[in-house]
């Protein structure tokens, strides 16, 4: 992350901040990074720029509520390992690395990521890990997650990839990631290659939440990526003042599409600590959703879901999985289990 923006006293002379104690202690609890392709997207001279407001801290960071948690989604309570996440029967996490090349202020693992975080796995983490995985012949699919798993070298890379393709029953790969985006210099050939293994389907989920983040350099990987055989899907979160709006959340879904990235979920934002002034309504995001509906074509809709506290799995709340109103409601989870949301603190 050459050239980023590390710590407040860059971003002041960056203009992206005026002087304010409170970031100081923002800083302390929770990395900052601005990577130089998303600083040219940002517009310093406004307050409210969409970019900007994903990655820029704020003392809005400081407020926390009762219903917030460091595991907002409960990856700890389905870690038999360090590094894995075992959620559902036949797809697994692989947290091979805690660090990203952004540092997002919505992010709902920002307890576990940055220079402060969990960090990489040791090399026996990784080989508890994989052995795991090689292990339970149910799991069909890994998902690299973290962290930003595109962070690592594509030596790095292909390593893993080779241990996962002596795993006969794991047939998908899958990568999450905002490097195309954030640092699209890094998506040479070289890359491409090493997210692929013999006997496996990759997958890449592009993680972009506002049109302007698909840039030319960010097209050009995305190119470089489906001529090397990746398929890709897209994810994105409902932001308050970054999507929160029909028009701009149309603009995203069709650039995905108009990219050959499917549209895969879209999600309502996670009860991270310090996150609320990012959060939409439950009500707000399915009107949303449902304009998209009449509006754009079926190949851009996305899937709206919300990751149940507690590590109960994601819920499609654009459907009948979630019943209620006025800030109280039901989610029903993929057992059929019921769970209030928000959870009762």
């Amino acid at each position: 992350m050459s050239g980023a923006l590390k710590s407040v006293t860059e971003l002041k002379a960056a203009r992206l901040v005026a002087p304010d104690a409170a970031l100081d202690a923002v800083a302390e609890k929770y990395a900052i990074g601005i990577a130089p392709a998303v600083l040219g997207l940002i517009d310093p001279n406004d307050p409210d720029d969409p970019i900007g407001r994903q990655f820029v801290p704020t003392a809005d960071e400081l407020t926390t509520t009762p219903e917030e948690r460091a595991d907002p989604i409960g990856d700890l309570a389905h870690s038999p390992v360090e590094g894995i996440v075992h959620r559902y029967p036949d797809r697994v996490l692989l947290k091979a690395v805690h660090v990203c090349p952004v540092y997002c202020r919505f992010c709902f693992r920002r307890e576990m990521v940055g220079p402060q975080g969990l960090g990489t796995l040791t090399a026996a983490e990784l080989d508890s890990a994989i052995g795991y995985i090689a292990a339970h012949e149910e799991i069909w699919e890994v998902i690299l997650t973290g962290g930003d798993p595109l962070v690592l070298s594509p030596r790095r890379l292909r390593h893993l990839m080779e241990r996962l393709a002596d795993i006969e029953h794991v047939k998908i790969v899958r990568f999450h990631t905002r490097v195309p985006v954030v640092e699209p210099e890094r998506i040479d050939d070289e890359m491409v290659a090493a997210l692929r293994a013999s006997g496996k389907t990759t997958y890449l989920a592009v993680h972009a939440n506002h049109p302007r983040e698909l840039t030319a350099a960010a097209k050009i990987g995305f190119e470089r990526m489906l001529a090397g055989g990746i398929a890709l899907i897209s994810q994105s979160v409902l932001l308050k003042g970054v999507n929160d709006d029909v028009e701009t959340l149309a603009s995203l879904m069709r650039g995905f599409v108009e990219n050959r990235i499917k549209p895969y979920y879209l999600h309502h934002p996670d009860l991270a600590p310090g996150t609320g002034h990012f959060r939409v309504s439950v009500a707000e995001g399915q009107a949303l959703v449902n304009a998209l509906r009449g509006r754009i074509s079926g190949l851009c809709q996305p899937v709206y879901v919300l990751d149940i506290p507690g590590g109960y799995g994601k819920a499609d709340i654009g459907a009948t999985s979630i019943v209620g109103s006025d800030g109280c409601f039901t989610v029903r989870d993929w057992q059929g289990g019921e769970h209030a949301y928000p959870p009762i603190a």
